[in-house]
């Protein structure tokens, strides 16, 4: 940001709509749809007053079937619309992955790029709140792991309206996930870091491009999404010891900035991983192989990956906290690391 933009405190809700509501102004061609996107303006804030702005034609309640309302938006988008579906939790997958991945994901290639897919599809994710095992999973590794989309995971408000820019300009699938504890609703646990101030013109966040959080000599942390505040959380707390914490907030997972990622383990050759996401078969694993597949070298310490166990998501609160990346595990895998 400049000194000369205008700009206003929004939450990480208000500035994803209001990156959406820019791109409805500048093109007709940009719609939403979904469950509960119109009147009641998405449960977790994300699509409030589109409606009252843009009127029904162009914000579009569905009926609840997934596999309907998301072949709507792909058939939208290979006709010249840009629409922006809300699957409203990413648990809810399992009902139209067809959809998204033999459709969504890979009608571009299969038409050998003569047909374009530009597509944005919104969800929900991440756990803390008793939401029990189907409504608690991040899945953006799963989601990351299927070639032929995008996937972008904002933490905070100015990536949340810059990352939708892009997204929405995109000319391939996108799978936007945002975590409720990011959001900065009134009804969830506060966090200090999902208000800021933020643009009031349309700005793009380049996607597949990482940002460091937090500059640190002692060890990296590389995270995404709500983790990103944890791990600033305890950077803050290890910082009065001496342990100078590197945050990397990744942004994208597809594409994956490999370069920031290796740039930031030369510099402090040290590695923790926060993920909250599965242990197995994921975003952790991905992020050691991206540097230990290049220059093992560059690690001075073991690595620590602090992740969900594989094990569905709890209801009862204590148990949920137990298995969620918190501060308490991102501090001791942080002082495992550094010998603390």
């Amino acid at each position: 940001m400049t000194a000369t933009q205008s700009r206003h405190r929004l939450t990480t809700a208000k500035a994803m709509v209001d990156g959406i509501a820019a791109e409805m102004e500048r093109d007709e061609s940009v719609i939403v749809l979904g469950e509960d996107v119109g009147a009641y303006g998405g449960i977790f804030g994300s699509s409030t007053g589109l409606l009252d702005r843009f009127g029904a034609t162009r914000v579009i309640d569905t009926p609840i079937s997934e596999t309907a309302f998301i072949g709507l938006g792909i058939g939208a988008a290979v006709e010249g619309l840009r629409p922006i579906v809300e699957l409203m939790f990413v648990d809810f997958f399992g009902v139209c992955m067809d959809q998204i991945y033999n459709h969504m994901a890979k009608i571009s290639y299969e038409s050998g790029g003569n047909v374009k897919v530009p597509m944005v599809l919104t969800t929900a994710v991440g756990g803390g709140y008793s939401d029990g095992a189907q409504h608690s999973q991040c899945l953006w590794g799963t989601f990351a792991h299927l070639p032929g989309m995008k996937v972008v995971v904002p933490s905070n408000p100015y990536d949340a309206k810059g990352l939708m820019v892009s997204a929405i300009r995109d000319d391939s699938p996108v799978v936007y996930m945002f975590h409720k504890g990011v959001m900065g609703l009134a009804w969830m646990a506060k966090n200090p870091r999902s208000v800021d101030e933020v643009p009031d013109e349309a700005y793009e966040v380049p996607i597949g491009k990482a940002r460091v959080a937090r500059e640190g000599t002692s060890v990296t942390v590389v995270t995404v999404s709500l983790s990103v505040h944890h791990a600033l959380d305890v950077a803050d707390v290890l910082a009065g010891e001496g342990i100078d914490v590197e945050v990397l907030d990744l942004r994208s997972l597809v594409p994956l900035d490999r370069e920031a990622i290796l740039t930031s383990v030369a510099k402090t050759g040290r590695l923790v991983v926060v993920d909250e996401d599965y242990l197995s078969y994921g975003l952790s694993g991905e992020v050691v192989a991206t540097v230990t597949d290049v220059d093992p070298g560059l690690l001075r310490a073991k690595v620590a990956r602090v992740a969900v166990p594989d094990v569905p998501i709890p209801y009862a609160h204590a148990l949920e906290y137990a298995v969620l990346p918190r501060p308490a595990r991102i501090e001791a895998a942080i002082r495992a690391v550094v010998g603390a």
